[in-house]
Parts: structure tokens; C-alpha cells; sequence
């Protein structure tokens, strides 16, 4: 059988609900590949920590061979799934796909680290390189929150520290402290493709002997060096006395997924246990950054 020569493209929007079970219906109905994105003028909703963030009413696209009749995929899921709508079809010319993802994405740069996809070099020969492809968890660096917290550990001194990520995702801050000198790094995460995508591209950066992934409850009682945490406000919020206790006196809390009005509200869930500095800023996203107090004082940065 000669590969397809163009592909029908069949799209439509769900409730965030139905997701998984369209997606598994799509792929037993002959779909190649299903990805959902941003319904039109719809916000992200703010998930708990480490839940694969979703939109409220999200678009499924899914790809099928050219030989598939998508009008009759669309009536089958139709009659199945009342609430599906705003169905649209399209045929889609082949093309190298891995080639045009690497097109929009490319090397970047924080400080002494460079985050690149495979096959690719960092400009600077002696910079830190960290190997990421996207995949099934979210963070490439890309994104304003993601890139302040590299930032803040591409500036740190972590030779031989202790760092906890907390809400690992793909795992790029947990896999950039251990490149950048931690001696070792605990990735947590509710969300188990989130921890397998951890460990791998640890694997891929040859520093998963040094990193330990753990549900939340499954998290050791230690004193952090480090505790970073790019969730949400909300999630921040509720989680202030369980990453309060990770950081050992005089350490340090990072903190981002937040926007700007709401830096005031996650300093105050920390109460006096933390000297914040001022917010670093990236478009409308903040990062703080707290020092836990030491012997009866709190210190500055």
C-alpha cells in the first residue's frame, strides 16, 4: 500500500468533558492523530496542579487517510454525541510533518542554557544544552511562565543542591536544574503521562540517575534548596503550606503561572515565612521569588 497523498482533516468542538472518550472513539473509527485546542473566545480554565490544562468547550481535529469518508465519521459521532458542533472538513496535502513542527520551533536561549530539539546544537559551544521535543505534557519553554523560571535557574547557583519541581509537566525545569549543577531534583505531578515525560527526557539529557519523580503523596519530607512551582494562582494558593515546608531555612521558592494582579494574593498565602522579591515581569506573567526565613530572621536576596 503507497503512502497517502493528502489527508482529510475532520474538526469540531466538545465539551471538555467528552474529550477522552471522542478521542478514543476517533482513533477506533481510523483517526491518525486527534489534538484539541483553544475554542474560539474561550480562556483557559485553571486546572489543579499538574491536570493537563483544557479548555471549557475545546475544537477536536483529527486526521484521517485520504481514503476516509469524514462526512460519514462526522454523522456516526453525530448520533453518538449530540453535543458535538460547528463540524467543519478539509483536505490537507501531504508534507513532512516532524519538518514543519521544527520549523516553529527552534533554539532558545536563557542565559547559560540553551533549550534545543533534537539534532540541533546550541549557538554557544559552551552553554548548557537541554534536549526537548514536545510531546504529551506541556512545557517547551516557550511560554512567558516557563521561560522566567528557566531564567531564574539559568542565574542560580544550584552546584550541588536540592530542587523539588513541583507540578513537573514535561519536566524542562526539573531536567534544566540537574544540567545546571542540582545534585539531585524530585519531579512531582498527579498526572502520570506528565512523570513518564519527566523521566524520559531526563533519560534523553543522560541525568535521570539523578532526578526521583513522585505523585504528591508519595513526596519525601525533605529540606529543599529549592522548590520551583510554574501551576496556577489558585493552586498556589491551596498548596502554600505544602511547598512552605519543602523549602529549608534560608532557601529558596519560585513561583510562577501567574498574572500580573495576581501576585499580591500568592504572597500573601506564604505569610511571613517568605521575603519576596519584586515580581519579574513577561508580558502580562509574573514570577516571584522567596527567600524562607533563617534563624529567626528573614533574609534578603
Amino acid at each position: 500500500m503507497t503512502d497517502p497523498v493528502s489527508w482529510r482533516q475532520l474538526s469540531f468542538s466538545l465539551p471538555a468533558e467528552l474529550a477522552e472518550t471522542v478521542s478514543e472513539r476517533l482513533e477506533n473509527l481510523g483517526a491518525q492523530a486527534v489534538t484539541f485546542t483553544e475554542g474560539e473566545n474561550e480562556a483557559l480554565f485553571e486546572p489543579a496542579p499538574g491536570e493537563t490544562p483544557l479548555w471549557r468547550r475545546p475544537r477536536a481535529t483529527a486526521l484521517f487517510d485520504e481514503s476516509i469518508d469524514t462526512q460519514t465519521i462526522a454523522a456516526m459521532l453525530q448520533a453518538e454525541f449530540p453535543d458535538l458542533q460547528d463540524w467543519r472538513h478539509d483536505t490537507l496535502e501531504d508534507q513532512p510533518w516532524e519538518r514543519a513542527w521544527l520549523e516553529h520551533f527552534r533554539p532558545l536561549n536563557f542565559g547559560r542554557l540553551w533549550v534545543v530539539p533534537s539534532g540541533w546544537t546550541a549557538p554557544d559551544p559552551d552553554a548548557v544544552r537541554l534536549i526537548l521535543d514536545p510531546g504529551l505534557a506541556f512545557g517547551t519553554g516557550t511560554h512567558p511562565t516557563t521561560a522566567l523560571c528557566l531564567e531564574w535557574l539559568a542565574g542560580a547557583d544550584l552546584q550541588g543542591k536540592t530542587v523539588v519541581d513541583y507540578g513537573c509537566g514535561s519536566g524542562i525545569l526539573a531536567v534544566a536544574a540537574l544540567l545546571l549543577g542540582a545534585d539531585r531534583v524530585i519531579a512531582c505531578d498527579i498526572d502520570p503521562q506528565a512523570l513518564s515525560a519527566t523521566r524520559a527526557n531526563a533519560a534523553k539529557n543522560r541525568v535521570a540517575e539523578r532526578l526521583l519523580c513522585r505523585y504528591p503523596e508519595e513526596m519525601p519530607a525533605i529540606d529543599a534548596d529549592v522548590v520551583v512551582a510554574n501551576i496556577l494562582a489558585e493552586p498556589l494558593i491551596r498548596l502554600a503550606p505544602v511547598l512552605s515546608a519543602l523549602v529549608r531555612p534560608g532557601g529558596w521558592l519560585v513561583l510562577s503561572g501567574l498574572l500580573r494582579h495576581q501576585g499580591e494574593s500568592v504572597i500573601r498565602a506564604y505569610g511571613d515565612a517568605f521575603r519576596f522579591d519584586l515580581p519579574a515581569l513577561r508580558e502580562d506573567w509574573i514570577r516571584l521569588c522567596g527567600r524562607k526565613e533563617e534563624q529567626g530572621r528573614v533574609e534578603h536576596a
